[in-house]
């Protein structure tokens, strides 16, 4: 393996008794490559599961696209459409500011800004919260949340949001007839065929999560809480570089149209779901994170390559970007990335 991205792996893994961090790569003829390592150095590969987290918003991108594809949405919709009992006589965001994070929805919603403030710290370092899902939202809460917050027609500067995204997933769920969880089900499993991949998690089949203080804090426990769409997929390296070829090659027509810039943001610009390259945008990335897990997934639509950074305890994302980056641009110059 390249040096750097060998040296950020094994700072991730330092002092991490339970750690499984699994990095792989898919090269321009579909080949996959996956390699897990430990505190200890490398492992056999398990095909493990992890909570991906925000990766999450890409696959409810897609599936919007799809309901787009099939005329059954618009971008241009605003979430009224889809949201009984508000307010017909003021504005409300449309499906394309949700998806690019330009709504103007604060950053901390569906919690208040106090309450993201005091979870921060058990978040980025090594609190009693780290195992406990912080984000919980039923109907009610959410229409409130869309009712209090005011925001006007524009196009608000990037602020990344899981409340926007929830929104969106509860729009296409609407817009399909079908409750969130079975529809995100039956299109990874039949559409796109990612067999370890689904929505929540399951304590026999994920891989667990631990602390800095190496506890065992198991998973997220998401049930039919409405924030799902913004965080909830449990996947594999392997599923997730399938993912990435299945997007590469449009073998869905649909996800084209996550391609294609709808957003700048200061640093970068933005598809549906996907982050994009502002100096190139055929890479398209997304990073996520739960209570103890850290995942990264980036692709090179015009070189049609990808690679993907797994962990299970609540690293830095910059470290978990750098791998997964770095692994990235090796493939680019035509360095073997991880064998």
């Amino acid at each position: 393996m390249d040096a750097r991205p060998l040296e950020l792996i094994r700072k991730v893994c330092k002092g991490k008794t339970h750690i499984k961090l699994t990095v792989g790569a898919l090269d321009a003829n579909s080949n996959q490559t996956i390699r897990v390592f430990g505190q200890s150095g490398e492992l056999k590969n398990e095909n493990y599961i992890y909570e991906i987290g925000s990766i999450t918003k890409t696959f409810t991108a897609s599936l919007l696209a799809k309901q787009i594809h099939e005329q059954k949405m618009s971008l241009d919709d605003p979430i009224s459409k889809y949201v009984d009992g508000l307010d017909g006589d003021r504005y409300y965001p449309t499906l394309k500011r949700l998806a690019t994070h330009t709504s103007g929805y604060a950053r901390f919603l569906p919690l208040s800004m106090w309450e993201g403030i005091k979870l921060l710290p058990s978040m980025l370092l090594s609190g009693k919260k780290q195992g406990i899902f912080p984000f919980h939202m039923d109907l009610d809460k959410m229409k409130r949340l869309v009712r209090e917050n005011k925001l006007q027609d524009k196009d608000y500067l990037w602020h990344y949001s899981n409340f926007a995204v929830a929104l969106l997933g509860y729009a296409v769920s609407v817009a399909s007839g079908r409750d969130y969880k079975s529809m995100m089900n039956d299109f990874l499993s039949n559409e796109l065929s990612l067999s370890h991949s689904y929505t929540g998690t399951s304590a026999s089949k994920n891989l667990h999560g631990f602390n800095r203080k190496n506890k065992d804090i198991g998973n997220w426990v998401w049930g039919k809480d409405l924030t799902a769409p913004a965080g909830d997929i449990s996947s594999t390296a392997k599923d997730l570089l399938e993912y990435a070829r299945i997007n590469m090659y449009d073998e869905k027509p649909y996800l084209a149209l996550c391609h294609q810039k709808h957003a700048s943001a200061k640093g970068h610009d933005m598809g549906l779901g996907w982050i994009m390259s502002k100096s190139n945008n055929h890479i398209l990335w997304h990073n996520g994170g739960t209570g103890a897990f850290r995942s990264f997934l980036a692709f090179d639509k015009e070189k049609k390559l990808a690679t993907v950074a797994l962990v299970n305890y609540p690293s830095s994302h910059i470290d978990i970007e750098k791998i997964g980056s770095t692994m990235l641009e090796n493939l680019q110059k035509g360095v073997t990335a991880i064998d």
